[in-house]
């Protein structure tokens, strides 16, 4: 699906500039990501957490096709998360609507790490689609 959410502000994005990895709980999956080549996935802003996982093989659920209208691709992210960009209004007003949120949850169609460290990633198992059609 992918694309842009004509409703809301552009997230304020910072995009890597060096690789870094990706590490996905409680799969245990490592993924490196590398800035200088294309995205990796088609969903979410470029080089998100979704974006990444897509890449990698790693299913997260995202109802809306990663255009922040959602909360189902809602993530914690348990290092790294400084290194990502600011939350946005329309973000946070989407994980309103999600469950289990604490103070580590994020989109992972708006979280955007700018690859100055290492990021581990849980993602909640109502978030993990073990479905393939």
């Amino acid at each position: 699906m992918g694309g842009v959410n004509p409703y809301i502000a552009p997230a304020r994005v910072k995009k890597p500039t060096k690789k870094f990895r990706v590490t996905f709980l409680p799969l245990n999956v490592v993924t490196e990501v590398d800035p200088s080549k294309e995205r990796l996935g088609h969903d979410g802003l470029p080089f998100s957490i979704l974006d990444i996982a897509e890449g990698c093989g790693v299913d997260i659920d995202h109802s809306c096709g990663g255009v922040c209208a959602c909360s189902t691709c809602h993530v914690y992210l348990r290092q790294g998360g400084e290194t990502c960009n600011p939350q946005s209004d329309d973000e946070a007003d989407q994980l309103d609507n999600a469950r289990g949120v604490e103070l580590d949850s994020r989109l992972s169609c708006q979280c955007v790490p700018d690859g100055t460290q290492d990021v581990v990633v849980e993602i909640p198992a109502w978030n993990r689609n073990l479905v393939r059609e």
